[in-house]
């Protein structure tokens, strides 16, 4: 039997095994066997997302009412029919979380494929893609689970660093970070610290709750860490960009209402607040407007050409892997496990918010 972990598109706390028996491949098709996947707070932003953003629509569960949360992670070939897609070969990318998958690989290089399902075709072209672990510069056996946690958040940390860089901060000399514990969110701030010295580089402030205020001031990538019922003892003076990766609607109205009309940007990046997702309309001070990484990687590819963008992405990741991983004062723990109750619990766990921000889940069924 395939299996699959599916959720409630309306009700993320209602989960069910979804089975059925394994399907015969048709020309044109691959078989994978799902390895290990990560699963963070980033994934259940991709629940909560799923219906404005189509993540429902990669791992279609059959049901109406029920949906796949799409994962990060590595598989490996099982049965192929197509040329060039080798059983027995890993490759690096998007998958359901289930014990195995079936894609319909296209455009098969070197580098690896796109899946190129009819469901699929709609949906931008980074979630569609599989890197092969045999050609991949960036690939090593040791730290594929690091790979796995922090590699495709990291992506949208880059972008956003660039985007707000690009756009010469909106004119502001503040950056404030909500959820500044999460991955995403450290990221950006790695991002950000490397450009301290650089003329205009705004002061970073990551928000955070009381609970991960030691751990997110320890990390050292923020220029100063604010607990979120101080925010408003803050000086409201200069101009700021709010980056919300908490999608807590209380907490980005108070932002509005502190800074008004200084607050030159308000972006959306992420619902690590899940329960407390809420609009923006009506708020002082601009739209907040949601974070569209695909753009960016449109725009850059346009001027600095895919291999020139994968280049300075590749850089940055690579610093930021060995910050993360330095034994010294590492800010990651992985933390790995196997089976349905590990997946079903790590999942209740992320939901409430009581995994450890230090600690990055790696799974597998």
């Amino acid at each position: 039997m395939t299996t699959m972990f599916a959720v409630g598109r309306t009700d993320l706390r209602r989960t069910r095994w979804h089975e059925t028996p394994p399907v015969a491949l048709r020309s044109g098709e691959a078989r994978l066997r799902i390895d290990l996947f990560a699963l963070t707070a980033n994934n259940v932003t991709y629940g909560a997302f799923g219906e404005a953003m189509h993540y429902w629509d990669f791992f279609p569960t059959g049901d109406a009412e029920t949906g796949c949360i799409p994962v990060w992670g590595f598989a490996t070939v099982s049965e192929s029919l197509v040329d060039g897609v080798d059983v027995g070969e890993r490759f690096y990318g998007y998958w359901p979380m289930a014990d195995e998958v079936v894609l319909a690989p296209v455009r098969v290089i070197a580098e690896g494929f796109f899946d190129g399902a009819a469901h699929r075709r709609e949906r931008a072209e980074v979630y569609n893609r599989y890197l092969r672990c045999s050609s991949d510069p960036l690939y090593r056996p040791e730290t594929e689970s690091l790979r796995a946690l922090l590699q495709p958040l990291f992506i949208t940390s880059f972008l956003i660093d660039d985007f707000l860089a690009d756009n010469d901060w909106f004119g502001a000399r503040t950056v404030l970070v909500a959820s500044a514990s999460s991955k995403t969110a450290y990221g950006l701030g790695f991002c950000l610290a490397q450009r301290r010295g650089e003329p205009d580089r705004p002061t970073v402030i990551g928000l955070t709750s009381a609970t991960n205020l030691a751990f997110t001031r320890e990390l050292g990538c923020y220029d100063e860490v604010v607990a979120y019922d101080a925010l408003a003892a803050m000086p409201a003076g200069d101009r700021a960009v709010y980056v919300d990766m908490s999608g807590d609607a209380a907490l980005r109205a108070a932002v509005h209402q502190r800074w008004g009309d200084l607050l030159a940007y308000s972006c959306s990046v992420g619902g690590t607040h899940w329960q407390a997702l809420g609009g923006g309309k009506g708020l002082p001070g601009p739209r907040p407007v949601l974070f569209f990484a695909p753009a960016q990687i449109s725009k850059r590819v346009a001027e600095w050409g895919a291999i020139g963008l994968q280049e300075r992405l590749a850089s940055a990741w690579q610093g930021f892997a060995a910050r993360v991983a330095d034994p010294r004062a590492p800010w990651l723990r992985v933390v790995s496990a196997r089976g349905r109750e590990a997946v079903q619990t790590t999942y209740a766990e992320l939901l409430d918010g009581r995994v450890a921000a230090a600690e990055g889940r790696v799974l597998a069924l």
